[in-house]
């Protein structure tokens, strides 16, 4: 299971990154060096440095607010849509009911 960093540990890690970026060769040379140091993936260092460069607009991507705003948008919408079985069911219902022969 993935383990859930604080944001500040992760604004702490992406800061060790780029002071140390410019010492190694590569992004995955100073990813290993620092996630080492915390005791982090480095994979996860590559991702949050990738996204913060999609935040900030540096790079191509889906934001962060994006990405949660869709999130949130789907699951209203997967509501949304059970609502509207229920109501379909319930409708159904009570048309059958309407429709049967009264006897008295």
């Amino acid at each position: 299971m993935a383990k859930k960093y604080d944001q500040d540990f992760k604004g702490r890690a992406l800061r060790m990154l780029a002071e140390t970026r410019p010492e190694h060769a590569s992004l995955n040379a100073a990813s290993n060096h620092v996630g080492g140091l915390l005791g982090v993936s480095p994979d996860t260092l590559r991702v949050w440095y990738r996204q913060t460069e999609i935040d900030t607009g540096v790079r191509p991507g889906v934001t962060t607010d994006i990405a949660e705003e869709n999130r949130r948008l789907q699951r209203e919408n997967a509501e949304l849509r059970r609502a509207n079985e229920v109501l379909k069911a319930a409708s159904i219902f009570f048309a059958q009911e309407l429709d049967r022969p009264r006897t008295k």
